[in-house]
């Protein structure tokens, strides 16, 4: 993309400044209306040839002389390498580095990479479904008040009754600000936690197409919860801990809506049956593998 490009090509001294030359630049400095601060420094493999920043500013990509395509954190770790052709001598990528351009000059080629990015989210203490060592974890990011995560439960249920033993379904909150009921529901389907009953009250809360306060107290009372424990691990600090944590874990992850779903930290191409199962088993043949 043309922003990318004129994005990576104004950071390009600043990102990857090194030897001997870079030691004598300053980090920060003033001529007549322009300022300069280095933001990032960090060594790279190889000679660089091309660069380009994805658009929300989370990856660099560097052509390098070793016929790699580099692919850094914005803080600098490598994310992978990417073997290209001998003669690329110029990439860009889509938006996000969904996708990577290839230009080969001594082929005189044009090509194009699919890539996706495996992200590591943490699911101790989150309310699962499945084998606790399950080698496949299925992680959903959603929120009570969406009607699209209540449209997404019956096939997610559907890979568990298919992968019995191979498939854990670990939940993750992240209710939406535009859903006013969306924070105090999952608040209260964690307090449920507490008690044991958790995918109890999950079920119920999706099950209702309006959420309110007394309706959330009413299905508490429903599942014979200890009601003034309940109240109490509602407003716990370790309640909005728990509750917080999957928010820093989404936005980590890159996620931007709900529901989302990773399979062992991939992000799914198709939503449906075939698609999830397909990923499962590619899953399972790589633990074979090792």
């Amino acid at each position: 993309m043309k922003y990318s490009r004129l994005y990576a090509c104004c950071m390009v001294s600043l990102f990857i400044g090194s030897g001997a030359n870079a030691l004598t630049v300053p980090e920060s400095g003033q001529d007549n209306r322009i300022e300069w601060k280095m933001q990032q420094n960090w060594p790279t493999s190889g000679k660089t040839l091309d660069m380009v920043n994805s658009l929300d500013g989370k990856f660099v990509f560097m052509l390098n002389d070793k016929q790699q395509v580099q692919v850094y954190s914005n803080q600098g770790q490598l994310q992978g390498n990417i073997p290209v052709e001998e003669g690329v001598s110029a990439i860009d990528i889509a938006p996000q580095g969904e996708t990577i351009y290839l230009v080969n000059n001594a082929k005189e080629t044009f090509s194009s990479l699919a890539v996706s990015f495996i992200v590591d989210i943490d699911t101790a203490g989150a309310p699962f479904k499945g084998p606790a060592d399950a080698p496949v974890t299925l992680t959903l990011f959603t929120d009570f008040e969406c009607p699209y995560c209540r449209q997404i439960i019956p096939l997610l249920d559907e890979v568990l009754a298919k992968n019995p033993k191979t498939v854990k379904l670990a939940f993750k909150n992240m209710p939406l600000k535009m859903h006013k009921f969306a924070e105090p529901s999952a608040k209260a389907a964690l307090a449920a936690q507490e008690q044991g009953k958790f995918w109890e009250f999950h079920d119920r809360l999706f099950a209702e197409k309006k959420l309110s306060e007394q309706l959330i107290n009413k299905i508490a009372a429903d599942l014979q919860l200890d009601m003034p424990r309940f109240e109490k691990d509602m407003a716990s600090p370790e309640n909005q801990a728990k509750l917080q944590k999957d928010l820093v874990d989404a936005q980590a992850a890159g996620v931007t809506g709900t529901p989302t779903v990773f399979i062992n930290g991939r992000t799914p191409k198709q939503r449906n049956l075939e698609g999830f199962q397909a990923m499962i088993d590619e899953e399972l043949q790589k633990k074979e593998k090792k």
